[in-house]
């Protein structure tokens, strides 16, 4: 045998794909099309990336409900990510549009309306001694970049501003209750 066989730096490709993959889904779970284009960066071939995706889902590795299902609970909870902000992950990540669905729809309305009343609670107490305009678009800015509809973020910014005892209008004298 030769020296470049000892020491595995001449693999088949099936096998270097494979460890490719096996070594991805060690750091974290992945999604069938992520793992299909780590391995079109690698330069491995189309008919052995689906050779071995076929071979991680027969042995239960890839399952990409599963990965939506703990992609939604982790960004959820951990980034208080909004549904509709985890469903553009999920599909950015390769992941089908009625699987990315089923997995964000965990998050229901009332258990995104609190995420998003912790969010601003959070930061109320860091925004300082700015006036309650700016409070008000820094806050619906915050859940905004989180993937909050406009209406929710006003709403619930609007409610932990009056619960926190900073008055019912904003600046402009409108009546935000």
């Amino acid at each position: 045998m030769s020296e470049s066989a000892d020491d595995g730096s001449e693999q088949d490709p099936a096998r270097k794909a494979q460890q490719l993959c096996v070594r991805l889904l060690t750091i974290r779970a992945r999604s069938r099309a992520e793992l299909g284009q780590a391995m079109d960066r690698s330069g491995i071939g189309s008919e052995v990336a689906e050779l071995v995706l076929g071979r991680l889902d027969r042995a239960g590795l890839l399952d990409d409900s599963a990965f939506a299902e703990e992609w939604v609970r982790s960004r959820h909870t951990h980034r208080g990510l909004s549904r509709r902000a985890l469903v553009a992950e999920l599909r950015r990540k390769g992941v089908a549009e009625p699987v990315a669905a089923e997995a964000a729809a965990v998050v229901d309305e009332d258990t995104e309306r609190e995420r998003a009343r912790q969010l601003v609670r959070k930061r109320i107490g860091v925004l300082g001694s700015v006036d309650r305009m700016t409070m008000v678009r820094r806050l619906v800015g915050v859940l905004a970049r989180k993937g909050y509809s406009e209406e929710l973020a006003l709403q619930v910014v609007h409610d932990e501003l009056r619960d926190a005892g900073y008055g019912h209008s904003d600046d402009t004298g409108v009546e935000l209750d």
